[in-house]
């Protein structure tokens, strides 16, 4: 699973989905000044150190480790460590370690390089409370092991958490989007749906079938359903003008009660109204509702195309993943993709900043993007081929999406965490039926309210 997260000029951008890291590790602690150069590898080769490089001393590196598991992550440090084999690498990693830090965050003992992903974790939240370094002015120019520029790389550019400052550069890209299983409307002679009426009218035929739920949903985490279906519906419905992602991302006054939110707001209801959504949903988490879904309890599923790594040891024989970016557009509408990326920094309080500098270096690389792709399911946010790679079926196909004319990419919604939680409230209780779409958007104006204000003082 994960949490939240640009704007991205797309259109060519990906012909290259790739991949991004996963983590792994033990956990601990970091330590002792480093007695290191600057690193200048515009000349290195992949897996070698610029000339004139020296790492040495304490290097901790903190990941978390979730749906994408953590093959990577140990693949990657492990080929550093050989690299640079006068550093003493830690490795802070886990489900929990988001939370198991956060007191070495607060106390200002952080580690050196942060992987921001997971439940706890917020980059726009670390970059408010300034816990991290601002590498503009060695991002700017920095190239990584190959001699690339690490900026003309990405897909998705790192976000401007403050204007024209750069904290953390994108590693990780996905898409949230619906999941179906292709074998299964096969069988039953199902054609996917391509916009928001001919899925409510399959949503219908589904219901009227008695022997599934059409939709199920991770109530317990509501940002599966506000990232797949609520964000790119708001994007279709404000007639694919994406600048309404920066209206929400620098909390404009109003934006919530906006004409294309209300009307986002209401496909929630009409398929809460419909009965489409399961009843259990509310009461599930993110592995239980995947896990129900894969058993044909219910035909189409709000997440992220990390669901096949998640899930690989429940998938039942036969199942073959679909993916839709999104559900909420109009008849004759395009395609809404909606991305998240999982963001990489280097720690304020860092006492090894150039060995963080150089593992960035490192891993912003074609090689490791590929690497990431065939170890850990997915796309990275670094541009590179994935033909003739190992990269499974779905992420190929959540590519072709993306390069199709016929697909929106819109830029990711990064609210601070307080209005993410509000958010994720406000949602679930529309979903049961508890508010009305107006009451939603009254709770989140009051919220972001109240937030900026803060940001004010």
């Amino acid at each position: 699973m994960r949490t939240s997260k640009k704007v991205v000029a797309w259109g060519m951008v990906l012909s290259t989905v790739m991949l991004t890291l996963s983590g792994c590790g033990s956990n601990n602690a970091s330590t002792t000044s480093p007695t290191t150069k600057p690193v200048e590898s515009a000349k290195a080769t992949e897996g070698a150190k610029a000339e004139g490089t020296k790492l040495a001393g304490d290097f901790e590196i903190q990941y978390f480790v979730g749906g994408y598991g953590d093959a990577w992550w140990k693949q990657a440090i492990a080929d550093f460590q050989k690299q640079n084999p006068d550093l003493k690498i830690k490795e802070s990693a886990g489900a929990k370690i988001n939370d198991q830090m956060k007191p070495r965050w607060l106390q200002g003992n952080p580690p050196d390089f942060v992987y921001i992903d997971g439940a706890g974790s917020n980059t726009r939240q670390m970059v408010t409370d300034d816990q991290l370094m601002d590498i503009t002015d060695w991002l700017k120019d920095a190239k990584n092991v190959d001699g690339k520029k690490i900026l003309d790389l990405l897909i998705a550019p790192p976000e401007e958490y403050k204007p024209g400052k750069a904290f953390a550069v994108p590693l990780v890209f996905g898409s949230w989007g619906t999941f179906y299983d292709k074998a299964l409307f096969k069988s039953k002679g199902w054609e996917a749906p391509v916009d928001f009426q001919s899925f409510m009218a399959l949503g219908e035929k589904i219901k009227a079938d008695g022997k599934m739920s059409d939709y199920i949903h991770t109530g317990v985490y509501p940002y599966y359903i506000n990232g797949a279906l609520l964000d790119p519906t708001i994007i279709a419905m404000n007639n694919y003008d994406t600048s309404i992602s920066k209206k929400i991302n620098t909390l404009e006054k109003g934006v919530w009660k906006s004409e294309p939110v209300m009307k986002a707001l209401d496909k929630i209801v009409q398929i809460r109204d419909k009965g489409l959504i399961d009843k259990a949903s509310p009461a599930l988490n993110h592995t239980d509702s995947q896990s129900q879904w894969l058993q044909h309890k219910a035909a189409f599923i709000p997440t992220g195309i990390w669901v096949e790594s998640e899930m690989a040891k429940d998938i039942p024989a036969g199942f073959e993943f679909g993916f839709l970016p999104s559900i909420g557009q109009d008849k004759g509408g395009k395609f809404v993709a909606n991305p998240y990326t999982s963001t990489v920094g280097i720690a304020k309080k860092a006492k090894n900043p150039e060995a963080a500098k150089a593992f960035m270096q490192f891993i912003f690389t074609e090689k490791q993007s590929k690497l990431w792709a065939e170890l850990s399911k997915a796309p990275s946010n670094i541009k590179a081929d994935l033909e003739g790679t190992n990269a499974p079926a779905l992420t190929k196909e959540a590519a072709k999406f993306y390069n199709s004319p016929n697909t929106v990419v819109a830029p990711e919604i990064v609210i601070p965490e307080e209005l993410v939680t509000a958010r994720n409230n406000a949602t679930i209780a529309l979903t049961k039926g508890e508010i009305t779409p107006q009451q939603w958007a009254d709770r989140m104006e009051e919220a972001t309210d109240k937030i900026r204000a803060k940001e004010k003082k």
